[in-house]
């Protein structure tokens, strides 16, 4: 699951009035920076611009098919199919709950009662965590545009490392209960907005053939709309971003820090993309940039999921719900797991 606590259901803070909000989007900072780019560097104006327009055309017919599919996840209600994934044996729900954890179609908001939900019915934290270890690094739309920007062998690359994640997450937490640890992890659980007021039921049924239901029809058409206009002006700054990348940072100071084949630009890449939140649409075009300057392919994985898991979505939603020492391991996990990742992903 990738972060689309972006989009138009949590907007930002209005800027003085409705009229101002859109100083507040990605447009905005796009179009400064390419003003910026015709004030001080005309010559390379043309340059930038054909390159990020270049760069988001080729993308395109993954955000289409990315967008299609987020929709009819939804607009079907198949999320209630990884409900089902926390029920029965513990070893059981691990494996699922790490494999449904990159195909929900759950916002970053919407994952905090689904959660609540299963945690105080009794649903094991070992699958919990695997499932939030999972979710952050991968959804459909995020595997097609991650292969549009670094390639196929990169976004396959991904999505295994975050299934092996979650696995090794939920049975870590699952060892570590067996010697009563997280005994009682869960904080009281949290009020939520209306746009997360309920979470998926066991009971419930996908619906696939949504377009026989108005309801669900107007469901997908929101959803296509919401989210292909999410993608488009992420992606729009991720492009331009990559441009001026490309044209202004020495490829030989990329190349010092994070190229070559050892450990330590793996290393430092995580702890650099740890704090860098960048949402997993905005980081492959980004990490394409770099690693044509000379970043190499393990700390290129290494900083993708180190800031993935360290995103303040998917913080803010462990945090919400379970206590300081869940948490800690769940970053630890994160951030320790990312090294370990691009180390794997540089030698393969």
């Amino acid at each position: 699951m990738a972060d689309l606590s972006q989009n138009s259901s949590h907007p930002l803070p209005e800027a003085k009035g409705p009229r101002l909000a859109w100083l507040k989007t990605p447009w905005t900072v796009s179009l400064l920076i390419l003003c910026a780019v015709l004030l001080l560097d005309p010559g390379n104006f043309q340059a930038v611009v054909i390159f990020a327009a270049k760069a988001l055309a080729h993308t395109g017919r993954y955000i289409l098919f990315a967008v299609l599919l987020l929709a009819y996840l939804k607009a079907t209600g198949a999320e209630t199919m990884v409900a089902r994934a926390f029920v029965g044996r513990e070893v059981r729900m691990i494996f699922l709950a790490a494999v449904f954890g990159g195909l929900a179609p759950f916002c970053s908001c919407e994952v905090i009662p689904f959660i609540a939900g299963l945690l105080a019915l009794g649903a094991p934290l070992s699958a919990v965590m695997a499932f939030w270890l999972a979710s952050p690094l991968i959804d459909p739309p995020t595997l097609l545009i991650t292969a549009g920007a670094l390639g196929w062998d990169f976004a396959i690359g991904k999505a295994v490392i975050a299934v092996a994640l979650g696995l090794f997450g939920g049975f870590f937490v699952k060892t570590l209960m067996g010697q009563g640890a997280f005994a009682d992890p869960l904080k009281q659980a949290p009020s939520c907005s209306s746009c997360c007021s309920s979470g998926p039921k066991l009971d419930d049924k996908p619906h696939w053939k949504f377009w026989q239901d108005p309801e669900r029809r107007l469901k997908f058409r929101s959803e296509f709309i919401s989210n292909g206009l999410f993608l488009l002006k992420w992606l729009a700054l991720a492009y331009v971003l990559e441009a001026i990348l490309v044209h202004y940072v020495p490829a030989d100071l990329i190349a010092g820090l994070v190229g070559g084949d050892g450990v330590v630009p793996i290393v430092l890449a995580a702890l650099v993309g740890m704090p860098a939140y960048l949402n997993s649409y905005v980081a492959p075009p980004l990490l394409a940039g770099l690693m044509e300057q000379g970043m190499s392919a393990g700390a290129a994985m290494s900083f993708m999921v180190a800031g993935a898991v360290s995103s303040i979505p998917a913080m803010a939603a462990v945090w919400s719900l379970v206590k300081p020492k869940v948490f800690a391991t769940y970053l630890g996990l994160g951030v320790s797991g990312a090294i370990v990742s691009g180390v794997l992903f540089q030698l393969i």
